[in-house]
């Protein structure tokens, strides 16, 4: 018998891979294709969908030419979630570039979307949905669409507008697009819209009409692992596409979390911590999401997890390599980092683009407090690695709340694990092991589960191999560790409400008021010039 591969399409914020693993879960070929965010405005967030494609198209024919006719019994997909592309079923045309999962803008409509709920309250769809009202939600990001973009409205009347989150832009186009292409989505990625009934698993009407979106644009909703059309073209022509994940189920996934109380934390542009609750969902009082962790079959149950989202993890590193300049590679923080013991009591809250898990405060904006003239690049460096932990500190203490039974290992993947240091100041944040697989492609390997589950490949998915892991133990005294985060508290309540409280100001305060800002930003820019350069003499 043929030795069986299956390949998964990882289609991320900053880059789209195509892997192939062997039935032994080993990486046997790899293909990555760069792709570009566009910044509009402070707080947009976009990228060009045709680029998402046309970079897996790249990574698809590279690997398939490279496989020298090895056959692959299917192709999963892993996909940054909640981002969202309209486009012109008829032409192909994307309607607009897509809005990425981290895009702010749509901060005004959700705020009406509120006052318009029975309750008055941002947790008002959490019974239906799972989810609050918030920007970061695709149905936020439609409704900004339909108010903002005429293109979008006429498609929408004329019964031409699609839309779908990036894995649904994927399959339509890889499946044939205007000539056949499937419209589909799954079960992980449908319950990151705001529109998919957290229960029944179906586009839910009431939901539907209170964002006024039509149900007639939305993409069919499958489970994770089953076939859903096939490639049309280049060199994998006619292999079955049978797995769908969101990127950070499929590391649930690919990180074997197949039991009630199993979790994993994933460290890329954010940070994403899922539990998994089982096979009911289980509706958070913390915070929380509650979403679909995976359905691996049309006929499997489904397995529901929490999840914490932080907008900034390693995104706040890119900010200080691209915007400030500290350094060259984004791997070269952990030199400076570790060149200090501490960070000379400096905290950085990265609040960019508000507040995610546990707050939901869009308001929100990034705080560095604590700064003297004792204060270096490296303790800058080393606060930054310590906000991503402690981020990841406050989610799983609510998760610890809403779960009621204490998680005491946490299984780490993601770009930013490939930084010892922080994954030891995580473990002394946290106060448990923390545990790396020494394979990193824990998303991708998800998607691959799920495709060849979707295959036939496999069928128990329990008896894979183990894989080897470095664990990372905690060494600091608990009262040192409880000293540190209620100062991070701290910091974090400065960085709130920063937004809300300039547009709340009165007309006559407000003239007042800009005259004193305009002196203290003059001062504040003259200042922080000389901090910056100060800081990257050092």
């Amino acid at each position: 018998m043929d030795e069986e591969f299956i390949g998964a399409i990882d289609q991320g914020t900053s880059s789209s891979r195509f892997l192939v693993f062997d039935k032994a879960l080993r990486v046997v070929a790899k293909h990555q294709v760069e792709v570009q965010q566009i910044m509009p405005k402070e707080g947009w967030m976009e990228q060009d969908p045709l680029q998402l494609v046309s970079s897996v198209l790249t990574c698809l024919e590279e690997v398939g030419v490279a496989l020298q006719g090895k056959r692959l019994s299917g192709i999963g997909i892993s996909n940054q979630r909640e981002s969202t592309v309209l486009w012109d079923k008829t032409t192909g045309k994307c309607l607009y570039n897509a809005i990425a999962w981290c895009d702010g803008r749509a901060a005004e409509v959700s705020n009406k979307m509120v006052k318009q709920t029975l309750s008055k309250n941002k947790d008002d769809l959490r019974p239906r949905c799972g989810l609050p009202i918030n920007p970061y939600f695709s149905a936020l990001k439609v409704c900004w669409l339909m108010e903002n973009c005429e293109q979008v409205r006429a498609a929408i009347e004329d019964g031409r507008c699609l839309f779908g989150t990036v894995d649904t832009w994927l399959i339509w186009n890889l499946t044939g697009g205007v000539a056949g292409g499937v419209h589909v989505t799954d079960v992980t990625n449908a319950s990151r819209t705001m529109l998919m009934n957290i229960h029944t698993l179906q586009w839910d009407p009431y939901l539907c009409s209170f964002f006024n979106i039509p149900q007639s644009i939305l993409p069919q909703i499958r489970s994770s692992s089953e076939v859903y059309g096939y490639i049309v073209r280049g060199a994998l022509k006619g292999v079955p596409i049978c797995g769908c994940l969101g990127d950070q189920q499929a590391a649930l996934v690919g990180q074997q979390c197949f039991g009630p109380g199993d979790a994993k934390n994933t460290y890329g542009t954010g940070c994403f911590l899922l539990y998994n609750t089982g096979q009911q969902p289980v509706m958070s009082r913390h915070g929380m999401l509650t979403t679909v962790g995976y359905q691996l079959g049309p006929q499997a149950p489904v397995v529901y997890a929490l999840e914490g989202s932080v907008a900034i993890g390693g995104q706040s590193v890119r900010w200080l390599r691209d915007n400030l300049e500290f350094f060259k590679e984004a791997r070269d923080i952990e030199h400076y980092a570790s060149s200090v013991k501490e960070t000379g009591d400096v905290y950085f809250v990265p609040a960019f683009s508000g507040l995610y898990a546990p707050y939901w405060q869009p308001d929100a904006r990034g705080v560095i407090i604590g700064l003297t003239n004792y204060t270096t690049k490296a303790h800058l460096c080393r606060a930054t690695l310590e906000a991503v932990c402690f981020q990841s500190k406050e989610v799983l203490d609510a998760m610890n709340q809403d779960s009621h039974l204490p998680l005491g290992l946490l299984k780490v993947d993601g770009g930013m694990t490939s930084n010892d240091l922080m994954l030891q100041l995580q473990a002394d944040i946290l106060g448990i092991p923390v545990v790396r697989p020494d394979m990193s492609e824990m998303t991708a390997l998800g998607a691959a589960i799920a495709a060849g589950v979707g295959a036939g490949v496999w069928r128990d998915v329990t008896q894979f191999p183990r894989q080897h892991v470095s664990k990372f133990e905690p060494q600091i005294n608990p009262d040192d560790r409880d000293r540190r985060y209620a100062r991070w508290m701290k910091a974090v309540q400065r960085s709130m409400h920063w937004v809300s409280s300039e547009e709340n100001t009165s007309s006559v305060a407000g003239h007042k008021t800009t005259m004193a800002f305009s002196l203290g930003l003059l001062t504040g820019v003259m200042v922080g010039v000389w901090l910056i350069l100060s800081l990257r003499r050092s």
